[in-house]
């Protein structure tokens, strides 16, 4: 059973949690958040379960202080940039990290300095550091790559995942600009604080295992716009206004499109649960 360090208690990292106690195969042994108004608190009853005896702490080191532990579960940014120096402080007590940064996923290709720098802290002391998650990390590309093991040639893979945001978290519904008008999510489409994270990751990891050397790859972010009044998300969404993203992560070899990623979530999204893939031979 392995010794497990929970770093970050936000909405998905409170999820994490309860994911890990419901599969009752690690130990929890420690949890940090910088939220002062989370020092000290049972990281069990923040996350809606009872309490579990764990305090959480402000620093990792007092977490962990006095307890045998393995892995870090890092649940804080979707920046590579951002999260490395946390990598760095994780690795440099011995621990190997897992963690929900999008962009941590498969980074050679968007990110490589910062990645390389990663990959060094790594080995140098000893340890492993895996980006995953839903998506990226299995559904829009892993699973498609596994499953293209079927197919003697692939000409190329397409995925469509589609998904009603109303029941997702009040985080992911404002990432995705819904309750925005179309000015408002121009705006946020513009200064990058609008979108899901990840596709581009997406489209170099299954270029690579499939083998393909792109010639350039692009992404594309629109509004789903509201036909009628939605009042099923975290706010009334009026006729006209956004009520989600539709994304698509495109690669191309020459002139051929090889890879399209459909990523499309919106609140009261009608064909949800829709997920599509297809690989051509």
């Amino acid at each position: 059973m392995a010794n497990i360090v929970h770093i970050g208690i936000g909405p998905l990292g409170a999820k994490t949690v309860r994911y890990a106690v419901e599969r009752g195969c690690f130990n929890i042994v420690g949890a940090v958040d910088t939220d002062p108004d989370k020092e000290g608190k049972d990281l069990g009853e923040m996350c809606g379960i009872g309490s579990l005896g764990i305090a959480v702490s402000r620093s990792l080191n007092e977490a962990i202080a006095g307890r045998q532990a393995d892995v870090a579960l890092l649940t804080t940014v979707s920046s590579i940039v951002t999260i490395e120096s946390q990598v760095a402080e994780i690795a440099e007590t011995g621990l190997n990290i897992v963690s929900t940064c999008e962009e941590l996923f498969f980074p050679w290709k968007t990110n490589p300095e910062v990645a390389g720098r990663i990959d060094r802290i790594c080995r140098d002391n000893e340890v492993t550091c895996v980006g995953t998650g839903v998506n990226p990390g299995y559904l829009m590309d892993l699973l498609p790559t596994i499953l293209s093991g079927l197919c003697q040639h692939v000409k190329k893979v397409e995925v469509w995942r589609i998904q009603d945001a109303s029941v997702r978290r009040i985080p992911f519904q404002q990432k995705i600009g819904a309750a925005l008008t179309l000015e408002q999510f121009q705006a946020k489409k513009n200064d990058g604080s609008l979108r899901h994270v990840g596709l581009p990751e997406s489209v170099d990891f299954i270029a690579d295992r499939l083998g393909w050397k792109l010639d350039r790859s692009e992404e594309t972010l629109e509004p789903v716009i509201a036909a009628a009044q939605v009042d099923s998300g975290y706010k009334p969404i009026s006729k006209g206004m956004a009520c989600g993203v539709h994304q698509v992560g495109r690669g191309f070899v020459g002139d051929d499109e090889v890879i399209t990623l459909n990523f499309r979530a919106a609140v009261g999204e009608p064909e949800s649960g829709a997920h599509r893939g297809r690989a051509r031979n």
